[in-house]
């Protein structure tokens, strides 16, 4: 089992920056892939940026890319993500969640956190 705790969450401007961090309960952390999702009002969830096991593959939505920078310290057993450049647009729930392996591959999320609110004002 998996406890995943997201912070870091808030209001910012447009065009300042946010970092979120994931706590992650389990001692085997550092053998999952993990990412980040995103749900505005009503939207679906979406996926936002994902990280191997040992950092060394990431991926990001067309929409993340070049402002966000997805991070992990497998030592804390945490991930983070790096907000730049944020847009009123970027106004969602953010969630972390855990993979099943130690890529991403075509796999669904295993375990999520209980989201962080982050509001982008114009």
């Amino acid at each position: 089992q998996e406890q995943l705790v997201e912070s870091g969450g808030g209001l910012a401007q447009a065009g300042g920056s946010l970092t979120l961090s994931c706590a992650a309960s389990r001692r085997t952390f550092s053998r999952y892939a993990m990412g980040w999702f995103r749900q505005a009002p009503g939207k679906e969830r979406e996926f936002v940026a994902g990280i191997n096991f040992n950092s060394t593959h990431t991926n990001y939505a067309d929409s993340a890319k070049g402002r966000f920078t997805i991070s992990r310290d497998n030592a804390k057993k945490t991930l983070y993500l790096r907000m730049n450049s944020l847009k009123p647009e970027d106004t969602a729930i953010y969630y972390c969640a855990s993979y099943p392996r130690t890529f991403i591959y075509h796999d669904n999320p295993q375990y999520w956190g209980q989201g962080t609110q982050v509001t982008v004002s114009s």
